[in-house]
């Protein structure tokens, strides 16, 4: 009988110990985050719509409630901007950040930021997406989240910090995206 057992437990060990020798195990890479994979700068440029320029914005509020505040609480946003290589708006656009943003704070300016940059030019092809908390209101340079992407950009993660760098009012903006992928496949 203690043979038996022996032998049981043996043979358990054994197929553990094979399984284990058969499976390959995964390491994932690790990240200097000294050192990006790749890095640059662009600028996003957001026109509002306004009810008269129609032609030429790039953001639209679909949603606005009245009476919450001074801070746009509850205010959403879709937007379509162009990116350039510059803060110069009628520079030719190397993408188009597109999606939305709303805002999700009554005491300050603070935006809840999910957009998709579009590239379709001659050096990048593919999308990468932001997504985070954008406390403009608070903060003159904000760190926003990369979590993903397609194409040159595929599965890439990484660091848009962004900087807010003219404003016209309320009808535009232009912003500094210092982009650090360090993520790169």
């Amino acid at each position: 009988m203690t043979n038996q057992i022996y032998k049981q437990v043996f043979s358990f060990f054994l197929s553990v110990l094979l399984l284990q020798s058969s499976t390959v195990s995964y390491v994932p890479k690790s990240f200097d985050l000294k050192k990006p994979c790749k890095h640059f700068v662009l600028y996003l440029h957001n026109i509002a719509y306004d009810g008269d320029n129609a032609a030429n914005a790039t953001a639209a509020t679909i949603v606005k409630p009245l009476g919450l505040g001074d801070h746009s609480f509850g205010e959403l946003i879709i937007i379509n901007n162009p990116v350039t290589l510059d803060q110069n708006y009628l520079s030719k656009p190397v993408a188009r950040a597109q999606g939305f943003y709303f805002y999700n704070m009554k005491t300050n300016y603070n935006a809840w930021v999910a957009w998709t940059l579009v590239f379709n030019s001659t050096k990048h092809k593919g999308t990468f997406t932001i997504m985070d908390a954008n406390p403009f209101g608070l903060q003159p340079a904000r760190d926003l989240s990369i979590v993903g992407g397609t194409g040159d950009f595929l599965m890439t993660r990484g660091i848009a910090t962004f900087k807010t760098k003219l404003t016209q009012g309320s009808k535009y903006y232009c912003v500094e995206m210092n982009i650090k992928l360090y993520e790169c496949y």
